[in-house]
């Protein structure tokens, strides 16, 4: 892992507050669907990697599942912390799953929220299959951003002011993809040896923000938290006057939540 994408992974610990209010979460279908594709017993235990503040987390600890989370970031464990505080079955530990002690043959799923392609992919698949049983599964699942008609061309329109305001952001902000071209990463999960056939589902939503709304949203990106102090809020300026004078003052995003499971082999 280069220094600088070692860095970004732990911005979203300067905002843990902000985070766990603004990020938008998952389908409970998708839950549902982990379960039983899983195949997880109700008292199976669970490992997930990179809680943040719990939002993936509370949904399986409401179903009863014992789980350990691990998070890199101080503040974001301590609101993980308080906002599983109602689950004595559930355990965080303040570590990089890099640094964590394993535990082997342990768990009967790993989960991971958004956060697995922070990590070295050659480590990280090696010590989930070690932390699994021998009939355990992985469960890795992303929020993408896609193009929704309902946003009416804001995200195409906003790149005017990445080009001109926030240029270093553009590679990571391009107008968002079409559901089909997201990437997939199947083969990625399959290409390890360590895992079976990977079952793909997918879950299409829309989520709609105020101009304010939406700037703290952005603020909890790691590209855009480590803008200038100038830099960011003449851009951020500029995005809420659009929103608010072209836009009435709302626009909608399109989110695609992606899930793939798979088994140990």
């Amino acid at each position: 892992m280069t220094a600088e994408r070692s860095q970004l992974r732990t911005t979203f610990n300067q905002v843990a507050l902000l985070y766990d209010q603004v990020r938008p979460g998952y389908p409970e279908a998708l839950f549902d669907d982990v379960v039983s594709l899983s195949e997880i017993n109700p008292d199976g235990r669970i490992l997930e990697i990179g809680c943040g503040t719990g939002q993936a987390t509370v949904p399986f600890a409401r179903r009863g599942h014992r789980i350990l989370c691990i998070e890199l970031g101080k503040n974001l464990a301590k609101v993980a912390q308080k906002n599983l505080a109602a689950y004595p079955q559930v355990e965080v530990c303040n570590t990089a799953f890099e640094d964590w002690i394993i535990e082997e043959n342990a768990f009967d799923l790993v989960i991971s929220a958004t956060a697995f392609h922070w990590l070295d992919p050659s480590v990280a698949y090696k010590k989930t299959d070690l932390a699994l049983t021998s009939i355990g599964a992985i469960a890795l699942f992303w929020n993408e951003h896609v193009h929704s008609d309902a946003s009416n061309g804001f995200f195409e329109e906003v790149q005017e002011l990445y080009q001109s305001l926030a240029p270093q952001l553009v590679k990571d902000d391009e107008p968002p993809l079409r559901e089909q071209k997201v990437p997939n990463k199947t083969s990625e999960i399959e290409q390890t040896g360590l895992f079976g056939e990977v079952v793909y589902r997918s879950y299409r939503w829309d989520a709609t923000y105020n101009s304010a709304s939406y700037l703290n949203l952005l603020n909890t990106y790691s590209g855009h938290l480590n803008l200038g102090r100038i830099t960011k809020a003449r851009f951020f300026h500029a995005i809420a006057e659009l929103i608010n004078t072209k836009f009435n003052g709302q626009i909608t995003k399109g989110y695609l939540t992606t899930l793939y499971v798979a088994h140990v082999l």
